[in-house]
């Protein structure tokens, strides 16, 4: 136990040094430091007084065992910026889907994936049929002032007829290939959140080809497959556009079928307009339809692939909110003709300031680093 360094022998209260084990006599005040080591004094106590008694206890150390001197405080040592070696992968990331190429098993599987090709030929049928009412309502505001030759007559008839039946042809095969596709496109979505899809496709096919029921049911099922399958939300959207075009198409039926039970040459005569613009709206809702059928597969009208948009924090302002701030001496000395920061070139930008260097050569210390211009 080590004694050493007691100022006074005489007194009875001592502070022993947490750090170096002196003890010190308390002469009046009690210290707070070691004036040997810079320690730590613990509080006084007599010389002889119990363990009981004391808040703090002696180590005993082997003989020639000295005390380590006080380590000298290191000054943090200032680390380099911070950089990557490469571009991080820890930050948001485009996974780009893997494709997944299934071969057609059955005609329903082919025909579903030839569904693209049937919607342009569809669209390109129906606005055939729309140029040949065109056609006949022509003819009939001409034979109201004057005769029209027979073979006029037999070629817009046949242009109406032949029109009219591939067109009718050509839409039930695209309807039955669609019914395909979104018995395909429900079965991969709810495939992706682990579900097995609730409807038969008997009941898809019924509610998707019956008359009158096609109305709504369709719709309904594009609706399910978004929802239930945690798809893109503008999917929606765009199920409800179609969704409004494929009921006007059937209103637009509905009142062709009306007109060809007209008695009136007069109203007959309406009715062949009102067929062309049933042709024209019915290519349009086949052209509505292949956006739909390309934007479950991520595409736009054209096939190609949406372009991601991001909505990144902007670091700076795109204009300056401030002035830049210029250092006192310079306000001072009064140099208000100064060019701004923005019209110096960088060799002007970049010069030391004369104030500091002044200060320099005359030997007086730097206080303060230059200002930075700030915007």
């Amino acid at each position: 136990m080590n004694g050493g360094n007691v100022a006074n022998q005489r007194s009875t209260v001592v502070q022993p040094c947490a750090r170096c084990g002196a003890r010190w006599a308390v002469q009046g005040k009690p210290l707070h430091w070691c004036p040997r080591c810079h320690g730590v004094l613990l509080s006084p106590a007599a010389v002889d007084a119990p363990p009981a008694r004391r808040n703090y206890r002696w180590v005993a150390r082997p003989p020639g065992r000295k005390t380590q001197p006080a380590q000298p405080v290191r000054q943090p040592v200032a680390a380099q910026t911070p950089h990557y070696t490469q571009i991080p992968r820890w930050g948001l990331q485009d996974r780009v889907p893997e494709a997944t190429t299934t071969t057609p098993v059955g005609r329903l599987e082919a025909l579903a994936a030839r569904v693209p090709r049937l919607l342009l030929t569809t669209a390109i049928v129906f606005g055939l049929a729309a140029l040949a009412e065109l056609g006949r309502y022509g003819i009939l505001l001409r034979n109201r002032t004057r005769l029209i030759p027979p073979w006029q007559l037999w070629v817009s008839d046949g242009a109406v007829t032949v029109s009219a039946i591939a067109a009718a042809l050509v839409a039930l095969l695209t309807a039955v290939a669609l019914v395909g596709w979104l018995v395909q496109v429900r079965r991969t979505a709810y495939a992706g959140v682990r579900r097995t899809d609730p409807r038969h496709p008997a009941e898809l096919f019924l509610g998707s080809l019956i008359p009158g029921v096609n109305l709504l049911w369709p719709g309904v099922f594009l609706t399910e497959t978004v929802r239930a399958g945690e798809l893109e939300p503008r999917l929606l959207r765009v199920v409800r556009i179609w969704w409004a075009g494929w009921i006007l198409n059937g209103v637009l039926v509905v009142a062709v079928t009306l007109y060809r039970f007209a008695a009136s040459l007069q109203v007959r005569a309406d009715g062949v307009l009102v067929s062309m613009w049933a042709d024209l709206v019915a290519a349009g809702v086949a052209v509505l339809t292949l956006w739909l059928v390309r934007a479950f597969a991520g595409l736009d009208l054209r096939g190609n692939p949406h372009t991601v948009k991001r909505w990144l924090p902007a670091t700076t302002p795109a204009v300056p909110v401030i002035a830049p701030v210029r250092p006192a001496a310079e306000r001072a000395s009064g140099s208000a003709g100064r060019a701004p920061l923005d019209a110096v070139g960088n060799d002007e930008a970049t010069a030391p300031n004369p104030a500091t260097a002044n200060a320099a050569a005359d030997g007086a210390p730097e206080s303060k680093h230059e200002e930075v211009l700030a915007k």
